[in-house]
């Protein structure tokens, strides 16, 4: 067992025992620490490899779920055409990525059993998608969602306990999508109870009931009473759950939340003569005529895609689905203006622009924005230095973020968005780019 302990910030202590880590991934690889605006939970693993609150190589965030996918393939006891050492090198070292993901997608891994693998909104949207994509056979993929779809009735509705934003819904284009016996596998960045994932097994086997549920995480911190609480759920439904992780632990939580901290928020004057540039690749992809409406009541008429993972995508999909991305990145890259380019991803949408990026040449970093509230502090080994705050454009009383953008770090950013947003609408989250220094802003929306 290792033993590691983290000071957070001012009296916030994080001690973690590791239980388990089957494939021997350094510790420092994988999480940062940083204090967390949420008095339901004060503390925050920041993945470093997700690409979410910290850029990474786009390779890195794909590799990701492809290592649960081995993960989860050796449980099954199937076969694997590469070895789990050369997939490690690019976690650890992500100046191999690029060869590694597509060594990996070249070589798919053999389902033996029809599954469903669902992704937690937000920040497991593409981590969940990369871990399907990996897989050959009778897959589907389907992501949960915050969004309040108007045409279609959600098929799951269930909550998060942790969370700042804790209603999480499923909408299947299909009604029969869920209406098998397909094992089930649920994804997310984290189990810290593991309350989540219960909640979404009660409410799917309550609806449509099947024998065999997987939770795959890159974290799973589960105290023994929340390891129990799923042994009890395992009885009393008469199904069987297996937990698999890239890392297995214990937290022990001392000192109280961080109320206020003076730091550097990443404020600073907008700047005024940053280019603004407006790009559509709604040709490239397949669309969903619905709409939405947000907390203000108000209705989004803009189409959806239908190949992100929100209304559910079949391993036939994948083939279609990599030749928009690959046209779409060559269309975007012919548009690069600099050698330090940043591709954002907006919230849930997250796989497609993360895939985009793998595919637009050398010195392209990822990142999403994100809900998640997060506590900036420029002190060593803290996960996030800066903050950008915004009005989501598709829903202004949402505050969203995106982090860790040193002045002066890129030449540009493409900032991808699903649904096209009217100038107005982006504003707020056009001035929070112009505060990071960068001089190009490229907004790319996929929708027709």
């Amino acid at each position: 067992m290792n033993k590691l302990a983290y000071k957070v910030l001012n009296d916030l202590d994080v001690d973690i025992e590791v239980t388990g880590n089957p494939f021997n991934l350094p510790i420092e690889s994988i999480f940062q620490m940083a204090a967390r605006i949420n008095k339901k939970r004060s503390f925050l693993f920041v993945s470093k490899v997700l690409g979410k609150h910290i850029p990474v190589n786009p390779n890195t965030s794909l590799i990701a779920g492809a290592v649960l996918s081995i993960l989860y393939q050796k449980h099954l006891k199937g076969h694997l055409p590469y070895s789990i050492e050369q997939v490690i090198t690019a976690i650890v070292d992500p100046a191999n990525a690029n060869h590694v993901f597509h060594m990996i997608k070249s070589n798919t891994l053999p389902l033996c059993e029809p599954t469903i693998f669902i992704g937690f909104a937000e920040t497991a949207t593409a981590l969940g998608h990369s871990m399907f994509d990996i897989f050959s056979g009778p897959a589907k993929y389907i992501h949960t969602t915050r969004e309040m779809i108007n045409e279609v009735n959600p098929t799951l509705d269930f909550v998060e306990e942790h969370s700042h934003a804790t209603s999480h819904r499923c909408y299947p284009l299909y009604e029969q999508f869920f209406q098998g016996e397909e094992s089930i596998v649920l994804v997310d960045d984290e189990i810290t109870t593991g309350k989540t994932a219960i909640n979404i097994i009660r409410d799917l086997h309550h609806k449509h009931p099947r024998a065999r549920y997987v939770v795959a995480s890159l974290l799973d911190w589960r105290s023994d009473e929340d390891k129990q609480r799923f042994e009890d759920v395992k009885h009393e439904l008469g199904i069987t759950i297996d937990c698999l992780s890239l890392l297995q632990g214990k937290i022990t939580v001392s000192g109280g939340p961080v109320e206020s901290l003076v730091s550097n928020k990443g404020i600073s004057t907008p700047n005024a003569n940053a280019e603004v540039l407006h790009y559509s690749l709604d040709k490239y992809f397949m669309h969903i005529p619905f709409s939405s409406t947000n907390t203000y009541g108000e209705t989004k008429t803009e189409s959806y895609l239908k190949h992100t993972g929100r209304f559910g995508i079949d391993a036939l999909d994948i083939p279609n689905l990599d030749e928009s991305i690959t046209r779409s990145a060559n269309e975007l890259k012919s548009y690069r203006r600099g050698k330090r380019t940043l591709c954002l991803g907006t919230g849930e949408f997250m796989y497609i622009p993360m895939r985009i990026a793998s595919e637009m040449g050398q010195g392209v970093a990822y990142q999403s924005s994100t809900r998640s509230p997060i506590h900036p502090y420029a002190g060593k080994d803290y996960a996030i230095r800066n903050v950008f705050p915004f009005d989501y454009p598709e829903d202004p009383s949402i505050n969203y973020f995106f982090y860790n953008i040193p002045h002066g770090t890129y030449d540009e950013v493409f900032v991808m968005m699903e649904r096209e947003s009217r100038p107005e609408k982006l504003f707020s989250y056009s001035e929070a780019l112009k505060k990071t220094g960068i001089p190009i802003i490229h907004y790319v929306h996929f929708n027709n």
